[in-house]
């Protein structure tokens, strides 16, 4: 059974998978709405207990994620659920449709609701949804950073604050579950093998991925350099007059963005695209001006110019722009060494970017490798790197990747994952390190093994560089 738009809520059975942030606000706002909402989830911990006690007027079954409670009509998961999860198969059984918050989302807005410009890939997407809601701001517009990130989306479509376009960063789990979102336009930076034992194949990722174009009204954006995006561009279901916008760090043809003499340019939203080109902002207005970020910069200017934001809303909104920690961020310069925190390249293909954006490198990698290789990625980067020091449960692939493309690279193995390891990582690369070089936190993995997440990853990394510029 599919649920209605609206308010035909009352009375209907929804199971909602997990009790997680996005779980706790799809029960909460079912609920409010009538429905007779039970929240499963296996674990049974004293905080999973908190968070159902808070819940009013919810059923919650812990211990428990398996089982389809009797007389479900919907069932609304929280995006990490893989598909293969038993309770979908239950419900596939049942003839029960399973959706997202993201879905849920889409289905509870009004009919005067704010459109979504809608962004994914597998790296990038966070910056670039909050370098676009800058732009948006600098235009005067009222705009909220959501979907993936922030606030959940389900609470800021019911929520009282009146928005007049929303930037919606989607995961591919968050795709999966949504056939219904149609974007005003939609953004697809970059496809390279992630989440696969989720997805089951590449194949699988990139059809999710490429959800997110599906019935897109005004632009589909892809990344010239990712032949990849252009083709789920080319394989999506558009509304008639929808344009496919490129964006390329190099020179733009006519129908894309692009850079000319360090100036972010459009071809694509100007009169006589086939002559014409709009300056919109210059290199240096893009913190940091790394080759990734730029493309992620160009990819929130097409969208928000997709909207119809002018030129200099682009600039003074990319002015404006601070990143997230943890993401290619400046600790300090030591004894002529920069110290560079990309603790969020947690996968091989935001570390390559990261890699990249310098030239003379001591690279601290290492992690959990969640199934990736990482010949590629070290064939490409060699040149680049003065020293490796390796950290993690899986740095022995890393290390056998760097013997076989790149003996020549002087590599510390540090078999430790104690809390003072990235203390001695840090001083291990010190040590090979000399004047002019950067060091380089990109691990190309997870951190779970370490760390509670990236975050603690990347500032224990910047502690331990500030304890070196303090001589301790």
């Amino acid at each position: 059974m599919t649920s209605g738009q609206g308010g035909d809520w009352e009375g209907m059975r929804v199971t909602v998978a997990g009790l997680g942030v996005s779980g706790i606000s799809a029960a909460r706002a079912l609920a409010a709405l009538g429905a007779r909402v039970t929240v499963v989830d296996g674990g049974d911990s004293e905080a999973h207990r908190e968070r159902a006690a808070a819940l009013e007027g919810v059923e919650v079954r812990l211990g428990d994620a398996e089982a389809l409670p009797e007389g479900t009509e919907l069932v609304v998961t929280s995006p990490g659920w893989k598909p293969s999860s038993p309770l979908f198969a239950a419900a596939a059984e049942a003839g029960v449709d399973v959706v997202g918050d993201v879905e849920i989302a889409w289905r509870l807005r009004g009919p005067d609701a704010a459109p979504w410009l809608a962004i994914t890939g597998t790296n990038g997407k966070t910056t670039t949804t909050q370098m676009l809601a800058s732009i948006l701001r600098a235009a005067g517009l009222r705009t909220a950073a959501v979907g993936n990130i922030g606030t959940p989306i389900i609470d800021v479509v019911l929520g009282d604050e009146p928005y007049d376009v929303l930037a919606v960063e989607l995961s591919s789990y968050q795709l999966h579950w949504a056939p219904s979102l149609r974007a005003h336009s939609a953004a697809v930076l970059n496809l390279a093998p992630d989440h696969l034992d989720w997805h089951g194949s590449m194949e699988a990722y990139a059809a999710d991925k490429g959800r997110i174009y599906e019935g897109n009204r005004v632009a589909c954006v892809y990344n010239v350099a990712d032949k990849a995006t252009e083709d789920l561009v080319r394989g999506a279901d558009v509304e008639e007059g929808c344009r496919a916008i490129g964006f390329t760090l190099g020179a733009p043809g006519p129908s894309q963005l692009g850079v000319v003499d360090g100036i972010l340019v459009d071809r694509a939203f100007v009169e006589n695209r086939q002559r014409n080109a709009q300056e919109l902002a210059e290199i240096s207005d893009v913190n940091p001006p790394a080759p990734h970020n730029i493309a992620n910069a160009l990819a929130a200017a097409a969208l928000a110019r997709a909207f119809g934001v002018p030129a200099k809303a682009v600039r003074d909104g990319l002015r404006a722009f601070t990143p997230d920690a943890h993401r290619i961020a400046h600790v300090a310069d030591v004894d002529g060494v920069a110290y560079i925190d990309d603790s969020k390249a947690t996968n091989t293909h935001a570390a390559e970017a990261s890699l990249a954006s310098y030239e003379s490198i001591v690279w601290i990698a290492g992690g959990l490798a969640k199934g990736a290789t990482f010949d590629e990625l070290v064939a490409k980067s060699a040149k680049r790197l003065h020293g490796v020091v390796l950290i993690g449960a899986d740095r022995a692939l890393i290390r056998e990747a760097l013997a076989r493309h790149a003996p020549e690279v002087p590599v510390v193995d540090l078999d430790r994952t104690d809390t003072g390891a990235m203390r001695a990582a840090v001083q291990e690369a010190r040590r090979l390190a000399a004047p002019g070089d950067t060091v380089l936190l990109a691990p190309a993995c997870a951190s779970m093994d370490m760390f509670a997440n990236y975050n603690k990853r990347g500032d224990a990394f910047a502690q331990a560089v500030r304890e070196l510029g303090e001589g301790t």
